[in-house]
This record gives C-alpha cells, structure tokens and sequence, in this order.
C-alpha cells in the first residue's frame, strides 16, 4: 500500500429497479437543469430503450437526441454531438448507452463547456473546471464509465485511443436500473461482464491501490464470476442483471481511483487499431497479463482467485494463480467469446506494432511490473 493515497467516490449513485422511468423527478431533485440534450447509440434506440425516460423525463424537457455514437467513442461524433446540444441550447447531458455513450457525452460535456477539441484535453488533470450536469444512465454492465472521472475516446485521424482524467469529468447522477440492461443480447453481456472483471482485477493490482479501492474491486471480481454466466444464458435475470450493473459500478470507482495496467494498454493499442470490442480485447489479454504480473504480486493474485472461487486451502500460491487464471480464461469460454486475436480479425503482422504502441500508452504506467515491448510481444504472440 502507498504511504499517501487519495479516494474520491465521485458520482452520486442511485438504485432502483424501473428508475429510469422516473428520471424527471430524480433530475429535478437534483439539479437545477431542465434542458436536457440525451446522447445514446442506435442499438439503444431501437432497443426502446429511451421510451421509458421519455415518459418520465417531466419537468425536464429533451431539447434533442444524438444517436449516431460509434461503437468506440470518436473525437469527430464527439464534436458532432456538442455542436447539435450548443445549437438546442442544452444545458443538461443525458448519457444512455453503454461506455461509448457515456464517453462520448463525457466528451461533449467538455467542449460544450470549454471549447476546442477532444485532443486538447487529453492527459491527467487538465481540465480544471466544472462542466456541464450530465446524467448517465448505462445499458451494460461493464465499463463502468457512469462513475469514473475517465473518458477514452477514439482518435480517428491518429488511430489510437485518447484518455481524458479529470475528476471533473465525473457524471453528476449515475443511474443504475437493471431493466435498462434487460434486452442487452447474450455477446454483448458477456464482452462488457468481462470488460468490468478486466477493471476490477487490475485496479486490485496497481500501483495505486488502496483498502477503498481493493474492497471494492474483490467484492466485484466476486460478483460478476458468480453472477456473469446467468445473465449471459438467461437476460431476464433480474437479479443477475442487478449484481452486474452494481458490480462493474464498483469496478469502475475502484479503476478511477486505481487506474489500469498492461490488459488495458493491449486493448487500448489494439482498439485504435482495429474494431474490436473493447470488452472482448480485456477478456483476451486478461490471461497472459495475469501470469506476467503474478511474478511480482503473487498474494494478490491468490485473493483474486479465491475471488474467482478457486479453492485456496492448503495449496501453494503457484497452484491457487494457475488456478485464477484457468477460471478467468473458463469464464470467458463459457460466456461464448474469443480468447485469441485471430478470432477478431487482428492479423499476426500487426503484432509488433501493437506492442510498441501498448508499451506507451498511458495505462501501463501503473502497471505492477514494468513491461518492455519484447515482453508486450510476446503476451500478444501467446493469445494471437
């Protein structure tokens, strides 16, 4: 543990089966805003995801909706978006989607309040300022974007993967309303199930990891091995899709607090790149990353796997990390994703490029172990 750390919960959480329809009132007991410009993807749309909150959504008026958000944010959808909310005269984001929604309207946010460009921003803690209220209101339960002060929106022109930190950046109100997920199909709960298992174990192994952030991060490890299955094969699991959402809201404070590690510079590099689901890029490095990093915190990954439900009693910690990372690696088979990149179409010659770019993203530096290309390489070479 560090000697000095920080601890920020962030977003005001709140909870309830059918909330989303009462979004009016939740809003008007909480904000001053009334004009609300609601940013979400077209899956979302024509999911009828937004009837709900259109219904409910008095005294607060929707003075528009972009619904054109890609599957990974995008600086160019991001200027699109807050161009379309500064003409309607928003003065309230309503994020509904799942992280590339939430992101894109953390995006819009910022350059409807400061002007510029997503690019200008990029960084730690260069914004400074209070933005515009925004409400998000996920339909996955993975990335946790509804409670990080994190955005990570895509680069087009550069093809990598811009990350915006600013406790600024923060949503105000996070709903969390586990009928918002009901309809979300069997791939996609398990892509962003293992997206949020992916912020829980890397944020436990940090550099920055704290007790705040470590509790939250087992209890979510905890839940979402136990409950991810069951909302895979049966989405009218309420209950499943209850201890998701609250899980990888967990995981998402703890990772904004703790920030990620090698599993996320991989994913990051690959998804600039290629378009692959994030999620599914977490689920593919989990393994290899688990073993290089369980050379240097091997107690932490023998509570990671008694979080997993590895057996742990009387067994070397060897046999118990072996054992986490094999239940890892079952998870995501039994969940119906890949677990090698040339199942998502990242072609072998593209590795050593790949590896250069993870070795400089942002994301590694709080890595436990410090990871050279070569080494980058070769965990890419291992699940190719």
């Amino acid at each position: 543990m560090q000697d000095f750390f920080e601890f920020s919960l962030g977003a005001r959480v709140l909870y309830q089966i059918g909330l989303a329809a009462e979004l009016g009132q939740v809003i008007s007991n909480a904000l001053p805003q009334r004009r609300a410009f609601i940013v979400a993807d077209k899956g979302v749309v024509q999911a009828g995801l937004l009837e709900p909150i259109k219904a409910g959504i008095a005294p607060v008026e929707i003075v528009g909706v972009f619904d054109d958000v890609p599957a990974n944010s995008s600086v160019a959808k991001v200027a699109e978006a807050a161009e379309q909310a500064r003409a309607a005269g928003a003065d309230l984001l309503i994020a509904v989607g799942g992280g590339s929604p939430i992101d894109t309207a953390k995006g819009v946010r910022i350059v409807l309040t400061l002007g510029g460009s997503i690019p200008d921003y990029e960084g730690y803690n260069v914004i400074e300022t209070p933005l515009t209220p925004l409400v998000a209101i996920p339909t996955t339960a993975g990335t946790g974007s509804e409670v990080t002060p994190i955005a990570v929106i895509l680069d087009e022109a550069e093809h990598r993967k811009i990350s915006i930190v600013s406790r600024y950046v923060t949503p105000d109100l996070a709903i969390l309303d586990p009928m918002m997920t009901r309809t979300l199909p069997p791939r996609l709960t398990a892509a962003t199930g293992m997206d949020a298992l992916s912020h829980a174990i890397e944020t436990y192994v940090s550099t920055e990891n704290n007790p705040f952030s470590d509790s939250l991060a087992l209890a979510a490890i905890d839940m979402i091995a136990t409950h991810l299955r069951d909302a895979v094969h049966d989405g009218e699991n309420i209950e499943a899709r209850s201890q998701l959402l609250m899980a990888a809201a967990m995981a998402g404070i703890a990772c904004g607090n703790s920030l990620f590690g090698v599993v996320h510079a991989l994913s990051h590099a690959v998804g600039g790149k290629f378009p692959v689901h994030h999620g599914t890029a977490n689920a593919i490095f989990l393994p290899p990353a688990m073993r290089f990093n369980s050379e240097v915190a091997p107690e932490r990954y023998v509570r990671i796997a008694r979080a997993m439900g590895v057996n742990v009693g009387g067994r070397s910690n060897a046999e118990v990390i072996a054992d986490g990372i094999a239940a890892v690696h079952t998870l995501t088979a039994d969940c119906g994703l890949p677990t090698r990149l040339r199942d998502v179409g990242v072609p072998r010659e593209a590795l050593p490029e790949l590896a250069e770019l993870a070795a400089v993203e942002p994301a590694i530096f709080n890595n436990p172990r410090p990871a050279t290309p070569a080494e980058l390489l070769a965990m890419l070479e291992e699940v190719w």
